[in-house]
C-alpha cells in the first residue's frame, strides 16, 4: 500500500480535453504527422530545445524509440509525456517530467506548439489541464516549468496562467548547444484551489478582447 500512497491516484494512459484542444499518449501511428509538424517548424524550435552536452552522444533517438521510452516512463509513474492535438490535429507536446514522489511530489513541466496555431491559447489551456490532472487526480503538489529568458512566447505563457516567478538559473540546461539561463516558475496546488484551468477560463474572454484591438 505504501507505493500506491506515493504514487497518488496514477493511471496511464490518460486522456484531457478542454474545447478543440486535447492532450492524449503519442502513438506510434503520429509519426507521419510528428515529423512533417517538426520539419516545418525547425527555426521556430531549434533555439528553445534540449541538446546534448557530449557531442560525441549519437544520434538521437528514433520516433519510435522516443515513443517506447515515453510509454514505459509514464507506466513507471516518472512522467506525463502528451501529444498536444488541436481540432484532433496533432501540435506539439506537452510532457510533465522528473516527477518526484514522497515528501516532495512534485515535477517540471515543458512543452512546444507548431508556429502556425501558436497565440490562439493551446498551450496555455494544455498547461492547464495538466497541472489541474497532477494536482487534484494525481496529487503532486507543486508543477516547475523552466524558460529562456530570451523566450518571450513561452513566458507570456506563464504569465497568463499566473506562474509564480522563483528567480533566474544560471546555466541551467544545455539548450541549442551551450549552457543557457533560465527563468524559473511555479505553481503550487494551494496558489489554485479551484483549479488552474478555471482560473484560465476566466481570464481568457479579456486577454482574447485585449488581442483583437
Amino acid at each position: 500500500m505504501r507505493g500506491l500512497v506515493d504514487r497518488g491516484a496514477w493511471t496511464w494512459p490518460v486522456v484531457l480535453r478542454e474545447g478543440d484542444v486535447e492532450l492524449r499518449p503519442l502513438r506510434r501511428s503520429d509519426a507521419r504527422a510528428w515529423r512533417a509538424v517538426r520539419s516545418a517548424n525547425v527555426a521556430w524550435l531549434t533555439p528553445w530545445e534540449a541538446t546534448h552536452p557530449d557531442v560525441d552522444a549519437g544520434p538521437p533517438p528514433t520516433f519510435g524509440q522516443m515513443v517506447r521510452s515515453f510509454s514505459r516512463e509514464a507506466r513507471a509513474g516518472r512522467m506525463l509525456p502528451f501529444a498536444v492535438a488541436y481540432q484532433r490535429d496533432l501540435v506539439g507536446q506537452l510532457t510533465v517530467s522528473g516527477i518526484a514522489w514522497g515528501s516532495l511530489r512534485s515535477a517540471h513541466a515543458g512543452y512546444w506548439v507548431d508556429r502556425r496555431v501558436a497565440g490562439q491559447g493551446i498551450i496555455p489551456t494544455a498547461l492547464a489541464l495538466a497541472v489541474d490532472h497532477c494536482f487534484f487526480t494525481v496529487g503532486l503538489h507543486r508543477i516547475e516549468i523552466n524558460i529562456r529568458p530570451e523566450n518571450t512566447a513561452s513566458l507570456r505563457v506563464a504569465h497568463k496562467l499566473g506562474f509564480r516567478p522563483e528567480g533566474l538559473r544560471p546555466r541551467y540546461l544545455h539548450i541549442d548547444g551551450g549552457w543557457r539561463d533560465h527563468l524559473s516558475f511555479a505553481l503550487t496546488v494551494e496558489d489554485v484551489p479551484g483549479g488552474l484551468l478555471a482560473r484560465w477560463r476566466a481570464i481568457r474572454p479579456q486577454r482574447d478582447a485585449e488581442r483583437s484591438h
